[in-house]
């Protein structure tokens, strides 16, 4: 069953329905956490999100994928000025909810439904909570908005052509930062040609990390036509030339491998301990081939040894920290 999302997002409602995402920096102004943020990692594919701006819900979403770091979106221009420009993108498919409901209209019944602690909106009143972003909601709240008008269930539950996935907001990402490198006129060009290579895990990179990783830590395959040179710290959150180059920022992995590092579904603990995400199925890993990722999991049968491989470098402490931080599914 999903879980159900109630988001407040009058400031940037129309950047965020048609660019069909959530965005949310990663804390509150002077760096306080806020549970309305920290829910963007919360949300799991398949979840359902209502859109509230202007007193009336207007439109419900389907998370497309797990939340991940991003910058804040050129489109927002100078909304949220005072946001941080490092947070959390979760993509989402939006479908127009006819004849829009206003939640107001119906508090008396609604407001006992709704949380009684990080409510998006007040229980008694029906105005938009303060500070209110993505709030998790009841089925209940969802059935009773719903009741009264219609949506597209086939669109919402097929996702539909525009639906965002982490491969294609990623790759644009990068683009855009590749773009702002070239166009960097304090850079020489020999080191702009390194920085971009560097996004594909070539080049001056790749041979760094080769000097401190012979084996994908996972599968153990030391041929390097079957290895990737992965960032541990993405490419496109590094702030500086020498984090996207340091072979201390980076793992070889085999392209499976790569990919549930990068997507977060995997972690290394500093003493070299495989850290796997509780928010992957077992059935995939077992079909990915790394059943002894599934047997380590605690909780699901007996916990047996955890899976070890050989401990990382101080130098790498620093970037696997930011992994397990900021790109792992917890």
């Amino acid at each position: 069953m999903p879980n159900y999302w109630w988001v407040n997002h009058k400031q940037t409602l129309r950047q965020e329905i048609d660019g069909q995402y959530l965005w949310s920096p990663k804390a509150e102004r002077g760096g306080a956490r806020s549970q309305f943020y920290d829910n963007m990692r919360l949300a799991s594919p398949g979840d359902i999100v209502m859109s509230y701006a202007n007193g009336q819900i207007g439109w419900i979403g389907r998370v497309a994928e797990f939340a991940f770091t991003a910058p804040k979106p050129e489109e927002f221009g100078s909304v949220g000025a005072y946001w941080d420009q490092e947070g959390w993108l979760l993509p989402v498919y939006w479908t127009e909810l006819t004849p829009p409901v206003r939640p107001k209209a119906m508090i008396q019944n609604l407001g006992p439904l709704l949380p009684k602690k990080y409510s998006p909106i007040s229980a008694l009143t029906g105005d938009g909570n303060q500070k209110a972003y993505l709030a998790a909601v009841p089925p209940e709240v969802f059935e009773m908005i719903a009741a009264g008008a219609a949506f597209s269930q086939d669109a919402l539950a097929r996702g539909g052509s525009n639906s965002l996935t982490f491969d294609v907001v990623t790759e644009v990402l990068d683009d855009t930062i590749q773009r702002r490198i070239e166009e960097d006129a304090g850079l020489e060009t020999t080191i702009k040609q390194t920085i971009i290579q560097a996004r594909r895990g070539q080049g001056a990179f790749r041979k760094n990390v080769e000097d401190r990783e012979r084996a994908c830590r996972l599968t153990g395959i030391t041929n390097p036509s079957l290895l990737i040179a992965s960032h541990i710290k993405p490419w496109r959150v590094c702030q500086t030339a020498t984090e996207r180059l340091d072979g201390a920022n980076g793992l070889l992995l085999t392209p499976d491998a790569d990919h549930l590092f990068d997507r977060g579904f995997i972690s290394f603990g500093d003493t070299g301990e495989v850290i796997v995400s509780p928010r992957v199925l077992d059935e995939d890993m077992r079909r990915l081939g790394f059943e002894k990722l599934v047997r380590q999991r605690f909780g699901v049968r007996e916990a047996p040894a955890v899976w070890m491989t050989d401990a990382f470098e101080p130098a790498q402490s620093g970037y696997l920290d930011y992994h397990r931080k900021q790109v792992f599914i917890s």
